[in-house]
């Protein structure tokens, strides 16, 4: 039985044989993280998280992590429980399980991230990490590609109710912050102009509707010309204390000088827990 059903949604697919395009009904269902099914998706959607440096941390046992609360957190199905999620929400106790060998290797993760390119960031993580009266909620969403934004306020609401129900019952998830990782990209001026000259301008051809690979971003170039892959940050970040987009450790694999390829980089964004219900309401607000 799953948590809740969600409106479907109309996504275009192209007509082979014509330039007509078609819409297929997709309804989403959300259901709590179960053990017996979700393992290997949730794995492969933190994978996806956490990009090149994946491989720095154990995912298995953060995955087991997850699904070891499956009362608090969502994930996203489209063909019933037994299908795999197509996007994960769910929040972990960094101080409760501070001796978990894959959350003391994020922490330091996100120390060594934040040490030079934000020390403030870096400091006020620091003080958070070794402090008793501290509790600090890691929050890990992810979702395929081509799942709709507007899957994401639902999930934080039931998020926002889990805790609250969690609470009731004494466990442990009495928040005072929440450490939110993301991704977003980076731009060169070269790449973005490149990539508007890869848009087909007017009518588009079947071949330009089934052309692959990054498309021009929506949204108006940032100074810092670094974008979001998640809408939904731009709203976390207006809630944070400290927002921060790092590089990866690892190194890109090697590709020919005229391939294109996006330049994926960490985000991390602390948010106080007193401001979380204006964030979940916020996100309810914007992404209708």
């Amino acid at each position: 039985m799953s948590k809740r059903k969600q409106s479907p949604s109309k996504e275009a697919e192209s007509d082979s044989d014509s330039d007509s395009v078609s819409f297929v009904d997709v309804s989403f269902d959300f259901f709590d993280p179960n053990p017996t099914i979700d393992y290997h998706a949730i794995k492969r959607l933190l994978k996806q998280l956490f990009q090149r440096d994946a491989d720095a941390f154990d995912l298995g046992a953060l995955t087991d992590l997850v699904l070891s609360q499956p009362t608090v957190g969502t994930t996203i199905k489209t063909d019933g429980l037994e299908s795999d999620p197509y996007a994960l929400l769910t929040v972990l106790n960094m101080h409760v399980h501070q001796a978990h060998p894959t959350i003391a290797a994020l922490a330091a993760y996100f120390l060594d991230k934040t040490a030079q390119a934000d020390p403030a960031f870096n400091a006020t993580l620091a003080g958070l990490f070794r402090g008793q009266g501290t509790h600090v909620g890691l929050v890990l969403c992810e979702r395929l590609v081509n799942m709709p934004v507007q899957t994401v306020p639902p999930m934080y609401r039931m998020l926002s109710d889990e805790i609250k129900w969690a609470l009731a019952d004494s466990e442990p998830y009495a928040f005072t912050h929440l450490l939110f990782v993301s991704r977003a990209y980076h731009l060169s001026d070269a790449e973005e102009e490149a990539l508007a000259n890869r848009a087909p301008a007017g009518k588009s051809s079947k071949k330009s509707k089934k052309q692959k690979g990054p498309q021009p971003p929506s949204q108006a170039r940032p100074q810092d010309g670094i974008y979001s892959f998640h809408p939904e940050d731009a709203c976390i970040e207006e809630h944070a204390l400290h927002s921060l987009s790092y590089p990866f450790s690892a190194s890109p694999e090697p590709r020919e000088p005229d391939a294109f390829g996006l330049d994926v980089r960490g985000r991390l964004m602390l948010v106080d827990a007193s401001r979380w219900e204006e964030l979940v309401a916020k996100m309810a607000e914007v992404y209708v």
